[in-house]
């Protein structure tokens, strides 16, 4: 079976490379010299559903939001918090208090100097019940949030300004990883509200909307008086291409600047000596799993949980059918967040696996029901898992759904097994455990393996209450080690991102979270 997928695989390289050929040549006559001279030209898959901070829930509205608007804080290349709107902020002993001081200097792109009270109101607004934000979580740790939010305060009891240049934020508890999450897009500032049509056009970002024609293109120019270090480029023009065939064409072409460079796309990329030139690889902050459900038979036993987790040959297929584009993981938190190692709890081990699975009590007695989503690359995984599982001497069956379908039967604890990534909102251990780890969100909070472990509980509070980093981190990786050993899932990588730049642009980085990248270092360098 692994040998039959990989075949797959390439064929469907091969076929998409020839395809190209004949979709450059066709495409050839009517590539456009010249247009948007100055502009970064990327292209997006789909448009963008909304650029209100207030509904941005979306990786791609993300990235172009981080370049619209500003928060109080941002985060650097190294993924640490330094000052954007606000120049400094104080925390009270307590950690329940946070002080900014903003600048003096920001401007709305309609003239209008930001205050604090823009920030209160943009803040508050995420918080509003008559906003119905799906970010109002970011901000829930806030003194009165709750109430707020189900309208049984009429004013947020965490949110005050003293003068027109400072903001109190109070939180109702300690929360470490606060900060980070005020550089997320909820935490964007907006003008205080004069009409709806503001929110989603007006911020203080390095560039403004010039125009987005809906399924078609989007386009930013530079905003010339931008508080910090001005944009090197006229502007960022977004070309919507749904078709990956069509993108990798228009690229190759000269009529766009950067591509995400598709599985299918991406043996091409790797074996063109002139394109591999262009490929960069950015590390990922996800991971991918094969979750189990341990709330019910035959999955609520953790000896054939562990028995699952030795049979599959997890290196073997991120080599193979996965081209080594993710790292190898052996655990739920990614590398790049500890500063701890953990060993692989479960290598290959065929005969171990047979040897647990029969201490399990054997083989379940009808078929587990194994869930993914109709893509290919989940089907194709699936059926790579269900051969090592068979092997191994345990039945399942694949059943896919399309997303929505999908997402409400794991949700809900119909599958056994189930295969699916999370991706963080901001760099921080507590954003992989809390949610998918602490029995407080079984289901749509995250926990969709309804894993439940007393001590695990506690050690993931200590560490979203805990300033100090050397406690966060071991009680983290206390956390890990004991999930590792009732092993509610199995880790398989850490999905990197590849993009094609084009040579003719400078300064462009790939980094772990979208809002880093403001857009204003990257240069454009005209043929």
């Amino acid at each position: 079976m692994m040998r039959n997928q990989l075949t797959k695989a390439l064929r469907h390289s091969l076929r998409f490379a020839a395809a190209l050929v004949t979709a450059a040549i066709i495409c050839a006559c009517n590539a456009k010299s010249g247009e948007q001279d100055g502009y970064f030209r990327i292209r997006l898959s789909s448009n963008p559903t909304t650029l209100d901070p207030a509904f941005i829930v979306d990786v791609q509205g993300g990235a172009i939001a981080a370049k619209l608007y500003n928060g109080l804080i941002r985060l650097d290349e190294n993924m640490n918090v330094v000052s954007d709107i606000a120049e400094s902020w104080q925390i009270s002993r307590d950690a329940l208090t946070y002080t900014f001081k903003l600048r003096h200097d920001v401007r709305f792109h309609n003239g209008k100097p930001l205050t604090a009270a823009d920030a209160a109101y943009s803040l508050t607004r995420i918080l509003s019940p008559s906003t119905n934000s799906p970010n109002a979580w970011v901000l829930k740790t806030l003194a009165g949030a709750e109430d707020f939010l189900k309208g049984k305060d009429q004013t947020l009891a965490g949110i005050a300004t003293s003068d027109n240049y400072t903001l109190v934020i109070t939180l109702k508890e300690p929360f470490e990883p606060f900060l980070k999450l005020l550089a997320m897009s909820a935490g964007y500032i907006v003008p205080v509200a004069t009409s709806a049509k503001d929110h989603g056009t007006i911020g203080t970002g390095p560039f403004i909307l010039e125009r987005w024609e809906p399924d078609r293109e989007l386009v930013l120019k530079k905003n010339d008086n931008y508080f910090d270090r001005p944009a090197r480029l006229k502007g960022i023009y977004y070309k919507i291409i749904p078709e990956d065939l069509t993108a990798v064409t228009e690229f190759m072409l000269g009529n766009i600047d950067l591509i995400d460079v598709s599985a299918s796309a991406f043996s091409m990329f790797t074996k063109d000596k002139k394109y591999k030139a262009m490929l960069r690889e950015g590390p990922g902050l996800n991971i991918y799993y094969l979750g189990f459900n341990t709330s019910r038979p035959p999955l609520s036993n953790p000896i054939l949980r562990r028995a699952i987790a030795h049979a599959i040959d997890r290196r073997k297929i991120l080599q193979t059918y996965f081209q080594n584009r993710g790292r190898f993981a052996v655990s739920p938190v990614p590398d790049v967040l500890k500063k701890y190692t953990l060993t692989d709890s479960y290598p290959f081990d065929r005969e171990k696996a047979k040897a647990l699975l029969q201490e399990s009590g054997g083989s379940p007695s009808t078929k587990l029901k194994f869930y993914v989503t109709a893509s290919q690359d989940a089907v194709d995984i699936a059926e790579i898992i269900v051969s090592y599982l068979k092997d191994a001497g345990i039945e399942a069956e694949i059943r896919t759904l399309e997303w929505s379908a999908y997402k409400s039967a794991v949700n809900s604890g119909e599958a056994d097994m189930f295969w699916l990534g999370w991706i963080a909102d901001y760099p921080d251990s507590e954003n992989f455990l809390y949610p998918l780890y602490h029995s407080s969100n079984f289901g749509a909070g995250g926990n969709r393996t309804r894993y439940k472990n007393a001590a695990v509980d506690r050690l993931i509070e200590t560490g979203r209450k805990t300033a100090g980093e050397t406690e966060r981190q071991a009680a983290y990786k206390a956390a890990e080690q004991l999930i590792l050993n009732d092993a509610p899932a199995v880790y398989f990588w850490q999905n990197s991102g590849f993009t094609a730049v084009s040579p003719s642009v400078r300064n462009f980085h790939i980094y772990p979270i979208y809002n880093i990248d403001k857009g204003n270092m990257i240069e454009k360098v005209m043929p």
